[in-house]
Order: C-alpha cells, then structure tokens, then sequence
C-alpha cells in the first residue's frame, strides 16, 4: 500500500538526470531522498531512512555549494569556456 512513495522517490530521482544545471541537479536528488526518508518512516527501515539522510545531506550541500563555487572561479578569473582551454 505504500509502495506507492517509494514509486514516487523514484520517479523524482529518475527526473532529476533532466535537470541541465549541477545545482538543480543536486536540489531534485536531495527532495527525492526526503521522499525516500518519509518512505523508509512509514515501513520503519532504518536503513533507508539513515541512506537516503547521507544523499539528502550531501546532495542539498551541493546544491548550496554550486553557485556559491561557480561565482568564485568567475571572480578569480578560473572559468575557462569549453574550447578556450588553456595548455
């Protein structure tokens, strides 16, 4: 009866690879793995629940960090355009 949420995690995980920029990338995967979580309460597996708390901590890190690192490289000068690279 609750496969159904299990079904849905999945699904938005699955989405997530649709996302074009690394930080919604990492934002959709992080609300996938609060689903999970809810999952992983509603049948009591600890396991799940810890899992999917490591993926949603870490992907929701670096959905933070993304712009935050994009915007320094810009700054220091670091970001080369594909093409431009330098020997």
């Amino acid at each position: 009866m609750l496969d159904w949420l299990g079904w849905i995690a999945t699904a938005i995980f699955a989405a997530s690879y649709f996302c074009k920029q690394p930080a919604k990338l990492c934002g959709v995967q992080a609300l996938a793995a609060l689903v999970w979580i809810g999952y992983g309460v509603l049948i009591k597996a600890p396991p799940v629940i810890v899992a999917n708390l490591v993926v949603a901590i870490v992907a929701a890190y670096s959905a933070w960090q993304q712009p935050r690192r994009r915007a320094c490289l810009k700054r220091s000068g670091a970001m080369v355009k594909s093409g431009d690279e330098k020997s």
